[in-house]
């Protein structure tokens, strides 16, 4: 097999056998191929894409090419989130204790942020102590004890994906909906969870931009996953504003604390109400989707949830007392520029306004401030007077006001508040 040969086999839109993907992961992974045949390679499948069914070769392949994750030492059924990244996306913070405190088994492993998305391991270690390097034993321990746990990915998960995802990232074909689907997968399915449910974010803060990309890849994954024999679902759900109200590490957890009690944004707990129904759902805690949802919904208004979170943090070594006592810095106001109704909200320039704060990594080795980020006060479809509280900006000094406020599209015209769950697969 000669891998020119398999480059010439796909820029003509013929479909890869499992044993020439094969060929290639192994190559590419043990340095056999060089760099430039990859990527003739990968420009090749981004105008001939995969279908399923190599899509799925491919996730095993690289999913094969390193560790997978043991989760056997933990009772029942295992279960696990994934979100595509968005701004203000704290959802892990609340969903794995609720979902523990509803019987689940939440074995969750997470990553940092970069560019104007956050990560979960930034925003937990904005805890003081809160430790996200578990050893696999005490990893597995915790969620048989508690329900859930949440540690950093390890280096060793799908080593195949991290070097093709580098050639992608520098010759354009980052956006290939088949290879995006496959470098998720291979890192969920590696994770070791029976079931998995994906959260794809659509519109301006998100990767995915509109609904029929995104559809197309929540679409591909779940038939990836149900191929492997996973319990895969999807969610398809509305990036264009942010999620909830923070945008920021610390006021990230601060807002899932408190949505843990019943309280704060609106769309945040219906975020949260929604997964956790289809994820006990599907670990079969519950005989059916609707009965599964409405008993999420009594478990967080109710704060029942709450304790558990606590437990959460102390079990992997965080200070709860510490960050609840730990001061904010102390915000500035952004105020609306004229009287109208907010149109939209562009997500992605308030994800890049944070990160400019400190919030965000421009690049992987910057250090983030746990204090800094901003509190988007008005949604789409709010009315709003001249003069009136937009966004608060925690901030270390000065801030760029106009790039804020160039995110906010205002006009007299009414404007209905946009859906939040705009399509559900494989439930």
């Amino acid at each position: 097999m000669r891998m020119v040969e398999l480059i010439e086999k796909k820029r003509d839109g013929h479909a890869h056998t499992e044993a020439e993907i094969q060929f290639i992961v192994k190559g590419l992974t043990a340095g056999d191929i060089p760099d430039y045949q990859i990527s003739a390679w990968l420009m090749a499948v981004y105008f001939q894409p995969m279908n399923e069914e190599e899509a799925f070769y491919l996730t095993k392949a690289m999913l094969e090419s390193g560790e997978q994750i043991d989760l056997a030492g933990i009772d029942g059924i295992k279960v696990d989130k994934h979100s595509t990244g968005g701004v203000g996306d704290k959802t892990t913070l609340a969903l794995a204790p609720l979902v523990a405190t509803m019987g689940g088994k939440m074995a969750k492993l997470s990553g940092r942020g970069l560019g104007h998305t956050g990560g979960t391991i930034d925003k937990l270690e904005s805890i003081p102590g809160f430790n996200t390097s578990l050893t696999p034993e005490a990893f597995k321990a915790q969620v048989n004890a508690l329900g859930c746990a949440v540690a950093g990915q390890t280096a060793d998960v799908a080593p195949a994906d991290k070097i093709l995802y580098a050639l992608r990232d520098v010759t354009g074909t980052v956006p290939s909906i088949p290879l995006i689907a496959s470098s998720i997968m291979a890192k969920k399915l590696a994770s070791g969870a029976d079931v998995i449910v994906l959260d794809v974010k659509v519109g301006d803060g998100a990767f995915m931009k509109t609904k029929a990309e995104a559809e197309t890849l929540a679409t591909l994954m779940v038939g990836i996953g149900n191929r492997y024999g996973k319990a895969v679902s999807a969610f398809l759900t509305h990036m264009d504003e942010p999620l909830g109200e923070a945008i920021g590490n610390r006021l990230e957890v601060i807002e899932a604390m408190a949505a843990l009690k019943g309280e704060g944004p609106d769309d945040f707990k219906e975020l949260l109400i929604e997964l956790a129904g289809a994820i006990t759902y599907k670990a079969n805690l519950f005989s059916s989707l609707e009965a599964a949802t409405k008993e999420a919904a009594r478990v967080l208004e109710s704060g029942e949830a709450y304790p558990k979170f606590e437990a959460f943090v102390q079990a992997q070594g965080g200070d709860l007392n510490a960050f609840i006592d730990t001061p904010n810095l102390e915000p500035v106001l952004v105020r609306a520029p004229e009287k109208g109704v907010i149109q939209s909200i562009e997500a992605l320039e308030l994800g890049l306004a944070a990160m400019h704060l400190g919030a965000g990594r421009a690049k992987k080795d910057d250090a983030i401030d746990p204090l800094v980020g901003l509190k988007v006060l008005k949604r789409v479809g709010d009315a709003l007077e001249k003069g009136e509280p937009l966004v608060e900006v925690y901030a270390r000094g000065s801030f760029d006001e106009a790039a804020i406020l160039g995110a906010f599209h205002i006009t007299d015209a009414k404007r209905d508040t946009p859906a939040l769950i705009l399509k559900k697969i494989g439930l």
